[in-house]
């Protein structure tokens, strides 16, 4: 199989043979060691202000997503929402189930959230902000820049998932005021699911230490004070932390986040370039590097996946609930190769001769 999904995506040789390895015990120096390289990696890529602290959830990006939500904002808060998909409406359950104050704004469908939308909220009292940069149902890559601008303006405290789209787009924690950024060890870490990662300013471990959690697995507190020893609260996925660490320094090898950017990127445009003489419609006008989704002209998208799948030994990713018929979507992140992109549009090829798409 050749996996075009958006996580879990493509592992590398390396990685894959790591997984193959025996379970080290973890209460040890040299796993300290590793976890320390983990967090300045993680902070160093995501470029995030100095004296951040990045901790280790074994749970997926939506346990990441859970905890941010509970350590960072409570009941006095009242915090703006980007409800443009599946997983920006995730955010919304969030805040629900904790009892979080929330407004939404719904971006135009296919579009970023606009500077105008924006504006409305201006001086509304907000105090927080969420969003998923890469609504990744939809294909959409959220304008972070404006979304910066209103954030700084209002004073407010600004939380990013970028599950999918950390190392695929220009991202600066930094410059942007971004307090606390969210991903996960199945994107394009290129690792096994089980891992998220919170990336956490000095002002967001301020705030997590004078909030009280009701919770012993989510406390992000006791999180912080286990990462200073290089350890975690309770077990965690061991394999995929020991397979993280081997991709972190491979990126730095590699030149950094700057150029797996790059990469990701080139491998997009080659493949949105060679889908032009075939009939599908992109339907995002904000793409991300991570993903292009696809409105096919002739047929069901989810029989164009089932087809690929059974047929052709390639995954792409299908969609749910009400796009499930209309859209599926091509991830460009994970090992992924330009030959490999040849090798989908020989299939798709060949299913436009068959009369099936």
């Amino acid at each position: 199989m050749i996996n075009f999904t958006v996580g879990p995506v493509m592992s590398s040789k390396e990685i894959l043979e790591i997984g193959g390895q025996q379970i080290p015990y973890f209460r040890t120096s040299e796993f300290s060691e590793v976890m320390f390289e983990n967090e300045k990696l993680m902070s160093k890529f995501a470029k995030a202000p100095t004296d951040s602290r990045t901790v280790f959830i074994t749970g997926s990006g939506t346990a990441a997503m859970e905890a941010a939500v509970m350590n960072v904002f409570d009941g006095h808060d009242k915090v703006l929402i980007v409800d443009g998909g599946s997983f920006g409406h995730r955010f919304v359950q969030l805040c629900e189930i904790h009892h979080i104050p929330y407004e939404t704004v719904i971006p135009k469908e296919g579009y970023s959230v606009t500077e105008e939308q924006l504006s409305n909220f201006d001086n509304k009292g907000f105090t927080g902000f969420l969003v998923n940069l890469d609504e990744t149902s939809k294909g959409v890559l959220y304008d972070i820049g404006v979304i910066s601008d209103f954030c700084k303006r209002n004073n407010l405290f600004l939380v990013v998932d970028s599950i999918s789209s950390f190392l695929c787009d220009e991202f600066d924690m930094d410059k942007l005021n971004v307090q606390v950024m969210i991903t996960g060890s199945q994107k394009a870490l290129a690792c096994p699911p089980g891992v998220s990662m919170i990336v956490l300013s000095p002002k967001a471990v301020e705030r997590v230490y004078s909030k009280e959690v009701e919770s012993m697995y989510f406390d992000l507190k006791s999180a912080l004070k286990n990462g200073e020893r290089g350890q975690t609260p309770f077990t965690p996925a061991v394999g995929i932390l020991l397979q993280i660490n081997d991709r972190l320094k491979q990126i730095e090898k590699n030149g950094g986040v700057d150029q797996e950017i790059i990469h990701t990127a080139a491998i997009a445009k080659d493949f949105r370039e060679k889908i032009e003489c075939l009939p599908f419609e992109i339907t995002s006008k904000s793409l991300s590097n991570a993903v292009t989704p696809l409105h096919p002209l002739n047929v069901s998208a989810y029989e164009v996946f089932k087809r690929l799948k059974n047929e052709y030994g390639i995954w792409v990713c299908p969609n749910g609930g009400e796009l499930s018929e209309k859209v599926f979507r091509v991830g460009h992140i994970g090992c992924l190769t330009f030959k490999d992109n040849d090798k989908l549009i020989d299939a798709f090829k060949d299913m436009q001769g068959r009369g099936l798409i």
